[in-house]
């Protein structure tokens, strides 16, 4: 089809707006699936996805529309995430368009990933045509949705579609607007070929299948292109597009969105963002999307070592399907060999764990999960530190800094106080507040990333009732009072519970970890010391009680000295017992213990 009537576009809400609904509807309507296909939450192909009514991937479908003018149009949708651990897919995925719906919730209005995924658009220059979805809704205020797309955002609430996603109400107004509204996209003018790869998945009997979308030129099956990032030449297999199932196609040209499949076998030859162009003719790169660093590391092993090469493979295909995922190997005394992980954010970390227990197939275990501190050194030399066993001895440690957080967390006003309160409990600040409208404000802040990592999330939704809504960007480093916690059991440190923390919280978090090791450690012939420790300084303390056979159960009556001497053997064994005996802590232990 010519570029003319060609239009990309994707859809970018806060988590929860009706985005993947929306675009279930429009799959309907131009007639893509049939009533009998049709299904809810249609592009969530994952199971996760839809248990939990999140989107996790970004998802690409093209439609064909015939507009009221009598023309058909080419609609090229990507539906994307809208949690804040997903940024990157939205970020990759608004790459690849001209224009983007924005959905806000007529009973919720303008919230803190509404207005970060609007940034995120504005900085690619896309046309924004605004939504107010869920009219239908009871409690919906749309002139308030509308003062707050005015306020918030500066975009103007008159040029706002409404529609109600579930009802079907204003689906024509919507694909009209995407029509008139939305620009067609124009050739770079290069001397051949340039296609973006913005996705890409891993096919057992095709291999590599990337998702690509054009921008000058054509691709067909037979044609040799070069991958610019890793300068392999590799010869195109097939083309083709979403429906959402994947179908075959003569060619892609100018504009379109699809996929292609060629020769690749190792995910590691595709990079994400990478320019595919003609191998005889290379046009330059296209500019792609910034790398991502992770926030959030853990440890990953296999529970059965056996598993490890399995393991590994498996990542390697989930790194290719998430391109934000990274991973190296790494070897722990108590948990054998495994891989050190790399995530964007918790919900981040706990969807991949997910991924690899039932795509995979793999059991395994997760240790607590910590970020990267930069540690300067007496002699002036600085490290990055991202795991607790590699941090060097307190003497050599002139200063340790950790990652900060810029946070914003919009709530109702009535909440403000104990958002504070929140915010000032994990070590934080608040810089500024901002009235949004008559109900809500907006708190900005500063947070060590360490801090928001396990429960931050969770917390806000619990003080708000669940109206709480929270966006962060990383802010650089700042020093801070870090020290390495170690629990020694029976004297001997265990690596996988050891952890970075700061000063103030480092007693409570022993004892925490004490306390929980008592409950899981088996009980041996001898008493068991389980201790937190800061360099050579206990800070917290348990004891396994000994197991004890009773040695004075033959005595009865008698000369207490006799049980006394019986007594006094025992102890005697015991001791012997403790000095060279090794308490062997089962797997089930480090599994109890992570998961708390």
């Amino acid at each position: 089809m010519d570029a003319a009537h060609i239009r990309n576009f994707s859809i970018i809400a806060h988590i929860d707006h009706g985005k993947t609904t929306l675009s279930d509807r429009l799959l309907h309507r131009t007639g893509t699936i049939t009533t009998r296909e049709m299904e809810d939450q249609l592009l969530d192909s994952m199971d996760l996805e839809k248990e939990r009514g999140i989107t996790i991937k970004a998802h690409p479908v093209t439609m064909l529309y015939k507009a009221k003018n009598g023309e058909t149009y080419e609609l090229n949708l990507i539906d994307t995430p809208g949690h804040v651990d997903f940024s990157y897919e939205v970020s990759r995925s608004l790459s690849a368009c001209e224009g983007a719906l924005l959905i806000v919730d007529a009973a919720q209005g303008v919230e803190a990933q509404t207005v970060a995924n609007v940034h995120l658009a504005m900085k690619v220059d896309l046309t924004i045509v605004p939504v107010i979805n869920k009219i239908d809704l009871p409690h919906a205020d749309v002139a308030q949705a509308k003062r707050q797309l005015e306020d918030i955002l500066a975009i103007s609430g008159e040029s706002a579609i409404l529609a109600s996603a579930k009802e079907g109400i204003g689906i024509d107004e919507i694909l009209e607007a995407i029509v008139e509204r939305i620009p067609a996209p124009k050739p770079t003018g290069a001397p051949s070929v340039q296609a973006l790869g913005f996705d890409s998945y891993f096919d057992t009997y095709k291999g590599v299948v990337t998702h690509v979308r054009i921008f000058n030129g054509e691709l067909k099956a037979g044609m040799q292109v070069k991958l610019l990032h890793s300068g392999k030449n590799v010869e195109i297999k097939e083309v083709g597009s979403f429906n959402p199932k994947p179908y075959v196609r003569e060619r892609l040209q100018v504009g379109e969105t699809g996929y292609m499949t060629a020769n690749i076998k190792s995910p590691q030859e595709v990079k994400m963002g990478d320019t595919i162009t003609d191998a005889r003719h290379p046009s330059p790169a296209l500019p792609g999307f910034k790398e991502i660093h992770p926030m959030v590391f853990s440890g990953i092993y296999p529970i059965n070592t056996g598993d490890y090469e399995h393991l590994k493979a498996s990542l390697g295909k989930l790194q290719l399907n998430d391109s934000a995922f990274a991973y190296q190997s790494e070897t722990s005394v108590a948990l054998g060999f495994g891989f050190r992980c790399g995530f964007l954010g918790l919900l981040h970390l706990e969807i991949v764990q997910e991924r690899l227990r039932r795509e995979y197939g793999m059991d395994i275990i997760a240790t607590y999960p910590s970020v990267i501190y930069r540690v300067t050194l007496t002699d002036g030399t600085v490290k990055e530190i991202d795991n607790p066993a590699y941090l060097p001895e307190p003497t050599y440690i002139e200063t340790i800094a950790e990652p900060v957080v810029k946070v914003f967390v919009i709530c109702p006003n009535e909440y403000i106080g104990d958002m504070m309160a929140l915010i000032t409990e994990k070590r934080g600040s608040v810089d500024h507040t901002e009235t949004l409208d008559t109900r809500r404000v907006m708190l900005t802040g500063m947070l060590p990333l360490n801090e928001i990592l396990i429960d931050f999330h969770d917390r806000i939704k619990s003080i708000t009732r669940g109206y709480g809504s929270m966006d962060y960007d990383h802010a650089g480093y700042r020093e801070s009072e870090m020290v390495k916690l170690d629990m020694l059991v029976n004297g001997e440190p265990v690596d996988a519970f050891s952890c970075i923390v700061h000063r103030d919280k480092a007693e409570g978090r022993g004892r925490a970890l004490a306390a929980k090791l008592k409950e899981v450690i088996p009980r041996q012939q001898y008493a068991v010391a389980i201790q937190a420790a800061i360099g050579g300084k206990v800070v917290a303390r348990e004891t396994v009680g000994a197991l004890r056979k009773d040695v004075t159960a033959k005595c009865y009556g008698g000369d207490i000295t006799r049980k006394r001497k019986l007594l006094e053997k025992q102890k005697e064994g015991k001791k012997r017992m403790k000095s060279f005996g090794s308490v062997n802590i089962p797997q089930e232990a480090f599994i109890e213990v992570l998961k708390a």
